[in-house]
């Protein structure tokens, strides 16, 4: 057993001998810094030490004198306070780095995953943390990242399929109800019948008409089949018959297809941006600008409603109006993009929006 334990003991110095004279080098070479601070408390320890050791060793032996024990008490005291001192010193600066790291992860334990530990150069070890911390960081941002687009994904793919069933078979259904009724209706001779028959059909038109529209809210085949702009225009143009705002949409530099992964995180804020108009802005009118400049899309969506205070919807965004701003600015972030939203109260809302484009692959 004790052989055992001297071989793993020359085992663990053999290992270290590279890294010591890694810092016996870098420290000949006044790179200090390369130390570990467990080597420089340890090596400011042993000089202290030894120049106490020496120097009261020559005080003993030049004299015998007892008149010289305060002296020597003294000088005992006085060591022991500059040790002290220049140990809490050290100690200071040398976890300068450890105290960095601790706020930066009580801020990104609060929620602020774009924080990172600074590298300072202080200490190798609290770098080597510091570094691992920002890896480890990095590494669940993009995990949430993926997760998040995942989610997303599968809601549009259980949206495209919902629309599409309501469309086809739903829709399908009401259309042929529709013309039996009117079938019947022509067949009929008396007025009251003929009556009930036509608000029976005017039902079944209402219901149509809003199976249609939601449709449309879930997920338009504009969107697949043309493209982001002609589908836009195709949701304005409902939406203003909906909530009678007037919206106008303006295009630049719109050239090619984007990826649809692109085209969807934008169609859905700009949607989103337009529910939070109806729902809350009172606004009577709206203008949504899309620019493209350098494969960057430059969205700006403004209103002249009532505005809200941003400053109290950030101490609680729980509210409607809160949780659609958070939406977009999730799938925003999603694609690395920008979002900027400024309100005030009486003078309207201006949300604008920056992203990359990524052009989608020829079919």
């Amino acid at each position: 057993m004790i052989k055992q334990s001297s071989a793993n003991v020359e085992e663990i110095l053999e290992d270290a001998k590279p890294q010591v004279w890694v810092w016996i080098n870098a420290a000949s070479h006044g790179d200090f810094l390369a130390v570990p601070v467990l080597y420089r408390v340890l090596i400011a320890n042993c000089i202290f030490i030894l120049a106490g050791a020496f120097l009261g060793t020559a005080l003993v032996t030049q004299t015998r004198d007892p008149n010289l024990a305060p002296v020597l008490v003294g000088f005992t005291v006085t060591g022991l306070f500059l040790s002290i001192i220049v140990n809490f010193v050290l100690l200071k600066i040398a976890f300068l780095p450890l105290t960095r790291l601790r706020d930066t992860m009580r801020l990104v334990e609060k929620g602020n995953m774009n924080l990172r530990a600074p590298i300072t150069g202080y200490d190798p070890d609290a770098d080597e943390l510091a570094a691992t911390f920002n890896h480890m960081i990095n590494k669940v941002d993009e995990l949430s990242r993926s997760r998040a687009a995942q989610i997303l994904q599968a809601q549009e793919e259980e949206r495209k399929r919902i629309a599409r069933e309501l469309h086809d078979e739903t829709g399908q259904a009401l259309s042929s109800l529709l013309i039996s009724l009117a079938m019947i209706e022509n067949v009929m001779t008396e007025e009251p019948q003929r009556a009930q028959m036509a608000e029976a059909r005017n039902i079944a038109h209402g219901v149509l008409r809003a199976i249609r529209n939601m449709s449309i809210d879930l997920r338009p085949s504009a969107l697949d089949d043309l493209g982001l702009i002609p589908a836009l225009r195709q949701y304005i143009r409902e939406y203003q018959q909906k909530t009678g705002i007037s919206v106008e949409l303006a295009a630049h530099g719109v050239k090619d297809r984007y990826s649809s992964e692109i085209e969807t995180a934008l169609y859905r804020i700009v949607q989103e941006a337009l529910t939070n108009v109806m729902k809350h802005a009172h606004a009577a009118k709206v203008a949504v600008t899309f620019k493209e400049e350098q494969n960057t899309a430059n969205i700006t969506i403004q209103d002249n409603g009532q505005g809200f205070d941003l400053s109290a919807l950030n101490r609680s965004p729980t509210q409607d109006r809160g949780l659609g701003i958070i939406g977009m600015r999730e799938r925003i972030a999603l694609i690395n993009g920008d979002f900027f939203i400024e309100s005030h109260s009486g003078k309207g809302t201006t949300i604008k929006i920056t992203a990359p484009l990524y052009i989608a692959a020829a079919v």
